[in-house]
């Protein structure tokens, strides 16, 4: 964060994000697209809310400590960013791109919850969205030192455009289409058997 002017600006201020200092009601009323709109929507729909981050504890140095508990309050804001859905398959999709972006190792140990996906979800993983992450992460600029507050106004397609990233494919519509896929699939053998 240091090496980013908006970074240090993020450190002198000490910004938190909770309900206290981010009203979710303004954010509901802010234009369709915009990125406080995407937040509170994606807020709504996956039924958490910016106070469901807990503290930051063990660890001494205060500087340090904010910057894991910006990192921890900003996470839903990559959720809305990139629009991956509060289930391990996301999280664990989610965790990858973090570490790509951010180098955090917590995030990297995080990614061994791929372990508890089924087979088709990790062939989707190894497939589909680690190559997203990687690339993403990679390649667009560090998310840590976005000012969300001052973003929230923003057309979210804009800053998804200037800090370079990507959108995976829809992970909801993607485990819905396979379900849908599977169901036809009985369907049809239970008719040639039957």
């Amino acid at each position: 964060m240091l090496s980013s002017s908006t970074g240090r600006r993020i450190l002198r201020d000490r910004p938190r994000i909770t309900s206290k200092t981010m009203s979710l009601e303004m954010l509901r009323k802010l234009p369709e697209n915009s990125v406080g709109r995407t937040y509170a929507s994606w807020l709504d729909r996956e039924g958490v809310g910016p106070d469901t981050r807990s503290a930051v504890k063990y660890i001494d140095n205060e500087e340090c400590a904010y910057v894991m508990q910006r990192y921890r309050e900003c996470h839903d804001f990559y959720h809305a960013l990139t629009g991956l859905p509060v289930i391990v398959e996301g999280e664990v999709a989610l965790k990858a791109f973090e570490f790509a972006n951010t180098l955090l190792p917590m995030t990297a140990l995080s990614m061994f919850a791929v372990t508890r996906l089924k087979a088709s979800e990790r062939s989707r993983f190894w497939n589909t969205y680690l190559p997203w992450a990687l690339t993403s992460g990679l390649e667009s600029k560090e998310i840590i030192n976005v000012y969300w507050e001052e973003e929230l106004s923003r057309d979210v397609d804009d800053l998804r455009k200037e800090l370079g990233i990507a959108r995976p494919p829809d992970l909801r519509n993607v485990r819905k289409l396979e379900k849908e896929q599977r169901r036809l699939s009985k369907e049809k053998q239970a008719q040639m058997n039957g």
